[in-house]
């Protein structure tokens, strides 16, 4: 009897842990959770037929982010990249590298960073991020995911790295502005929401 009770409370005990890890992780469409290297669809929720693409402003690069026009306009898929190394599965409010899987005409990396629009006074997510190596001079290339607040059983996208411990970010949650007649994504309230719907394996050229 000695020996039973410390086995079930060490049972229940990675019980619990193993049902903690499991609700932070971030799931796609299935229910299941986003790993690694995966490729998916971020669609806009609920129920908007239309995810993210990547457009020029003003015929420049890089690439910035945008909303495609519709489901069959180029909806792009996309990689996450735990900051942490060892992890494969893509957490709640846990640094991850985004990256789209495309070609492009600017022969450039295709990973997300924010970048600041002197011009327009604000803050796009544009692309030309570099992978790994989380630290001050990465800043620009962390995201997060994050619980919707509206009850859609949604997510939403957040920039506020915690790759460093002394930077101090601009932060805040992504969302959509129109520009010259098309929705890009940047810092901007409100909150974009949105779901991951896994991609079948392709690269596409924009």
């Amino acid at each position: 009897m000695k020996l039973v009770l410390p086995f079930l409370l060490s049972s229940l005990l990675l019980s619990a842990l193993a049902a903690a890890a499991a609700s932070d992780a971030v799931l796609d469409t299935d229910g299941n959770a986003l790993k690694r290297g995966t490729e998916y669809y971020i669609l806009l929720s609920p129920g908007k037929q239309s995810g993210l693409t990547l457009a020029s402003r003003n015929g420049e690069c890089p690439l910035d982010v945008a909303k495609a026009r519709s489901e069959d306009d180029n909806v792009l898929p996309i990689r996450f990249y735990p900051a942490d190394e060892g992890e494969d599965t893509v957490r709640l409010s846990k640094d991850a590298n985004f990256q789209f899987l495309a070609y492009t005409t600017c022969m450039m990396s295709t990973m997300w960073q924010i970048r600041f629009h002197e011009a327009a006074n604000r803050y796009y997510v544009s692309t030309g991020g570099v992978p790994g190596n989380p630290g001050k001079d990465t800043l620009s290339n962390w995201f997060t995911i994050r619980e919707a607040e509206d009850g859609s059983n949604s997510y939403k996208l957040t920039y506020c790295p915690t790759v460093c411990n002394f930077c101090r970010p601009y932060c805040g949650d992504l969302g959509l502005f129109v520009e010259d007649g098309r929705k890009w994504l940047g810092i901007r309230g409100p909150p974009l929401s949105v779901v991951f719907k896994k991609a079948p394996e392709e690269t596409v050229s924009v």
